[in-house]
């Protein structure tokens, strides 16, 4: 309320705005009060932007319409929860939120992705956190006692100060009351700097001398170049130097002030009008290197690392702007497989640092180790600050019968389990280690050659820097440190070196820098920056100084890089940022006076064809425990000639028993998995389950191994043609599957045919009507001249009984094989027919009533509805219908149609109508025709006449109008061939129907009673009898 007013009113004060006192307020932090402050601005239209308000309720614009927000609603992070929990395979979680919008809100969110994505929460209330008990992805157990605590676990810490005067919270030791009484705490005094900063050991300890060297050899490069004529010559490089101390939040720090150009305070403002820095080389580490890119992506800086080997910094859509002058772990992790298959171990461990180097290092190899038939015994991770986690592996470890361990760790996590396998004196195991370790000095003790002695690895290729040497001994403290030039006395000189004692101590020191591996690639990155920027700044004898050099420009500029260091390597960048795999492999060996060294005994060079890259000397090695014969790691020995190998259950297939061959069966092979029968006899199986033949697939049976499934018949219209199928296939469109359900044949093609009882059944009829209807024409012919032929219209009713043998002989076209023709025809052919035929009856009709009519005094009706008018009455009638017909062939005709709704397993041939409204329009006039025939027919039903023919009229329009009226659900409701036989049956029983009401009187009394067919009798002059 006091930003709205302009400055804090109390309460009962009056403030009168004349203008606006704010324009937006940002805040707040939390969801909640969010939405009360966006619910007391709205109404005054005051735009709130919060940093950090992540509740999806906020989103709804409605309520909130000038709310903004800085971060991605809650949406987004619930749904990708249910994701990242289904991408991990867990189907069964628990969840507990904040009882307020921001944690309801995200709750709800997730609970319903987490339904759609098949994951079922077995809790989702704060009551049920009493009863948790489960153990997290790093290895801690999670439960709570009844004061609603866990078990105490504390890292002992102690403040430490780096040598640029930051203070480091270095951890020395741990309390964690889940282990045994006596193991419950452990302190490294010797590793604890006390009260004013005294030490117990030499100064030299807290001094990372390997990162050190590092760093001078950047400080090394880039003064070479400054100093240069043919690389940005008149262009000096400067650079700044960050120690993160192997901490991720120091990391995060250093970058942060390297963005802004130098240390920002908590609460400092920094406005960037030129970019501070063009490319960051760094970081040692990947899991830092990952979090310095992902800080550093948004603003499109280059990071160049010397050693970050993790395979997902290869990823350009996540780190489009990293580069490394070292090789991905992808290579030296499937090396690794190859050197174990190369020396013939099947039997491996393996443990790895549970981070991003070590995690996805570890990944690629199990999976190279699966294809090349390596068995892993065991795989287990820790992280340097897990100590609980560390004593797993070791236990994992000392129970293992494996000989081999495979070791992907970082030198940190290594000195760790170096330090727990001497203490347990666990020995006699051959390591097979990473670049990470491999050549790490601070791994050389007293004791770890009991372990170590023998190791093979992979190590980054030692090459020599021409000058260096010289440079780390003189030049670099001549120029780095100005305390050393100080005139006076010596105490002047101790108060202004004090604060670089530590680094002084190495000032004459140079025997590490020989086996620097990774100068090289610190030397290749800063000259990579420097190429770079030689082509952006458009150097030939100078360089374009005023140029504005943005960092994104020189990550275009490193993909195009291709240039040679004078120590011989070429270096360019992939398309991933990386550059050639190029490795030695490394041996632990001890000299004669004790000292161990890193031999060369191989190497791993991607750079040439694949049948040369890897190299082994095997004779050059020393294995573990000093030994000069190879140790073996087999989980089974092999079985001998006389036996077969029985694989050991729920064991890899490495572990085997070996079964001696039953009683006239033998083996003459070292390893055999059958024996061989003289006597054909088949051997005793032993499965879980048979395999499934084709035409089933497997179904894994709940609770129970692999091995276990049913066998489950493949449904209709899909098929398995393999034995033990996991999947059935579906058959295409036009197939189905087999009664055997292997093999996908063509369905079967159904259509009223000539030859099936159904077809011949109608045929018969149709032929029969047609039959009939031409005796009975000819009936009439033979007594036209009778009375009552004449008597009712003889014309129209030849006419009439040649429509009707038309209709009976149109439902032929009706049946075979639908055809384009075909299907016009039938369609076409019935409703002219049937026109022709109603037009007939109509005529009847009318001509019954103008009969009447005339009969009238002074009436000269039938002058208007002769013999011709009636012939055009018909024409006219039926000319309408064959114009109906003709415009519903043009715009849309029936045309042959496949149809496979109705029935899966076979393919129903029928004619599709085309068009729906020309078959309504034929159907509908033929219709009317009929109403308006019944109709007039039924009006002269009670006209005086011995014989009136409009009764029979009515009666035949009733059976024809029902006929039709049924026909139409019975057409829409029935399936396949049975709609065209339906069709058929409509068509022969109304025109069996005028046919026998029509004709079938006046045949009778032809045939039966001649003497009714007389002019007196017509005339009503002989009383009739009723019929």
């Amino acid at each position: 309320m006091a930003l709205m007013n302009g400055h804090n009113v109390a309460a009962g004060d009056t403030y009168i705005c004349k203008h606006p006192p704010i324009h937006a307020i940002i805040g707040e932090t939390e969801s909640s009060t969010t939405v009360i402050l966006s619910r007391t601005t709205g109404p005054f239209k005051i735009p709130v932007i919060s940093h950090s308000a992540t509740c999806e309720c906020l989103s709804n614009r409605k309520d909130y319409p000038f709310f903004f927000r800085t971060i991605a609603s809650d949406y987004h992070q619930s749904r990708a929860l249910a994701y990242i929990v289904k991408h991990l395979g867990w189907s069964w979680v628990g969840t507990v939120n904040t009882d307020n919008d921001y944690g309801n809100n995200g709750m709800a969110i997730f609970l319903n992705t987490a339904q759609e994505e098949g994951i079922c929460v077995e809790y989702s209330v704060a009551e049920a956190l009493k009863k948790v008990n489960f153990t997290v992805k790093m290895g801690d157990n999670v439960w709570f006692d009844s004061t609603g605590g866990v078990i105490a676990q504390y890292e002992v810490i102690n403040w430490q100060q780096d040598s640029d005067g930051s203070v480091q919270f270095k951890p020395v030791g741990y309390y964690d009351a889940s282990l045994p009484p006596d193991q419950r705490f452990l302190l490294n005094a010797e590793n604890i700097i006390w009260v004013g900063g005294q030490l117990e050991v030499n100064g030299t300890k807290f001094v990372n001398l390997r990162d050190f060297r590092r760093a001078q050899t950047m400080t090394f490069a880039i003064e070479e170049i400054n100093r240069s004529e043919s690389l940005l010559p008149n262009v000096s490089i400067g650079y700044r130097i960050y120690d993160t101390c192997g901490s991720r939040l120091s990391s995060m720090s250093a970058t942060m002030a390297l963005m802004n150009g130098h240390n920002v305070a908590a609460g400092d403002t920094y406005i960037c009008k030129h970019p501070p820095i063009h490319a960051i080389i760094g970081e040692t580490e990947s899991s830092t290197t990952v979090i310095l890119s992902r800080t550093t992506g948004p603003f499109k800086i280059p990071v160049i690392s010397h050693s970050a080997t993790c395979e997902c910094l290869s990823n350009r859509k996540d780190y489009p702007f990293f580069f490394r002058t070292i090789a991905s772990d992808y290579h030296q992790s499937r090396a690794l497989a190859y050197i174990v298959k190369h020396l013939g171990w099947s039997w491996v461990g393996t443990v790895n640092t549970d981070n991003d180097y070590g995690n996805n290092g570890m990944a690629i190899f199990l999976n190279t180790a699966q294809e090349e038939g390596i068995c892993v015994e065991y795989s287990v991770k820790f992280y340097r600050t897990e100590p609980d986690k560390l004593q797993k592996v070791v236990e994992t470890i000392k129970k293992s019968t494996a000989k081999v361990i495979v070791a992907f760790l970082t030198s940190y996590e290594m000195y760790n389990l170096l330090e727990h396998l001497s203490i347990q004196n666990i020995t006699g195991l051959q390591m097979i280690g990473v670049e990470a370790w491999i050549t790490a000095k601070r791994l050389i003790t007293p004791n770890s050659f009991h372990v170590l002695g023998g190791s093979l690895g992979f190590a980054v290729r030692k090459i020599d820097i021409e000058g260096f040497e010289d440079y780390v001994t003189k030049v670099f403290w001549e120029t780095a440190f100005p305390c050393l030039h100080t005139e006076g006395n010596s105490s002047q000189y101790a108060l202004n070196c004090n604060i670089y004692r530590d680094l002084l101590v190495l000032k004459n020191f140079s025997d590490d820098v020989p086996e620097q591996r990774y100068a090289s690639n610190v030397y290749n990155a800063v000259y990579a920056v420097a190429h770079s920027l030689h082509s952006l700044l458009k150097c030939k004898e100078g360089c374009e100084k005023d140029l504005l050099i943005q960092p994104q420009q020189v990550a275009e500029a490193l993909k195009k890089v291709n240039f040679t260091v004078k120590m011989g390597d070429n270096v360019w960048f992939d398309s991933t940022g990386g550059v050639i795999a190029q490795y030695e492999v490394i041996n632990w060996q001890q000299d004669s006076d004790g000292s161990v060294q890193f031999k060369p005994v191989g190497y791993y060079d991607a750079s040439l064809p694949p049948d040369q890259r890897f190299l082994l000397n095997a004779e050059n090695i020393i294995w573990v425990g000093g030994q000069l014969e190879k140790p073996r790691s087999l989980c089974s020995e092999s079985c001998p000639p006389g036996t077969r190998k029985a694989t050991q259950k729920g064991r890899p297939v490495c572990c085997y028993d070996c079964i001696p061959c039953a009683e006239g069966e033998i083996s003459n092979e070292t390893g055999n998995l059958q024996p061989i029968s003289h006597f054909q006899r088949k051997l005793p199986r032993s499965v879980c389950s048979e395999s499934c033949p084709p035409g089933t697939r497997k179904a894994t049976q709940k609770g129970r191994p692999v091995c276990c499934y049913d066998c489950i018949p493949c449904a209709e219209g899909e098929i398995s043609n393999e034995t033990d199928s996991n999947d059935c296939k579906q058959c295409p469109g036009e197939y189905w599957s087999n009664a055997e359900k292997n093999k996908c044949v063509l369905k079967a093609v159904e259509f009223l045919s000539f030859t099936e009882v159904m077809g011949i059944v109608l045929v018969f009829f149709s032929l029969f009507g047609a039959g009939l209807t031409t005796l009975m024409a000819i009936l009439f012919y033979s007594k036209k001249d009778t009375p009552i032929v004449k008597a009712n219209n003889s014309e129209l009713s030849f006419l009439l009984l040649f429509s009707l043998s038309l209709c009976f002989l149109c439902s032929l076209t009706f049946i075979g094989r639908p055809t384009e023709w075909s299907c016009m025809l039938r369609h076409t052919a019935f409703g002219i027919t049937f026109v022709l035929c109603i037009s007939c009856v109509l005529g009847k009709t009318i001509v019954v009533l103008m009969a009447f009519k005339a009969t009238l005094p002074g009436s000269n009706v039938m002058k208007w509805f002769g013999p011709a008018q009636q012939r055009l009455s018909v024409l006219a009638f039926t000319l309408i219908q064959v114009l109906i017909c003709v415009l519903w062939l043009t715009i849309s005709p029936p045309f042959p149609y496949k149809n496979m709704k109705y029935y899966h397993e076979k393919i129903i041939l029928e004619c599709s109508l085309g068009s729906t409204t020309g078959f309504s329009a034929v159907l509908g006039y033929i219709g009317l025709l009929a109403v308006l025939c019944f109709i007039l027919a039924f009006l002269a039903r009670t006209l005086p006449d011995n014989f009136n023919e409009a009764k029979f009229i009515t009666f035949s329009m009733l059976i024809f109008c029902a006929v039709w009226i049924t026909f139409i659900p019975a057409y829409v409701s029935s399936p396949g061939k049975v709609t065209v036989a339906v069709e058929i049956f409509a068509i022969l029983a109304s025109s069996f129907g005028l046919l026998f009401c029509i004709f079938s009187p006046k045949c009778y009394i032809m045939l039966f009673k001649p003497e009714q067919n007389t002019k007196q009798h017509m005339m009503g002059k002989v009383p009739s009898k009723s019929y």
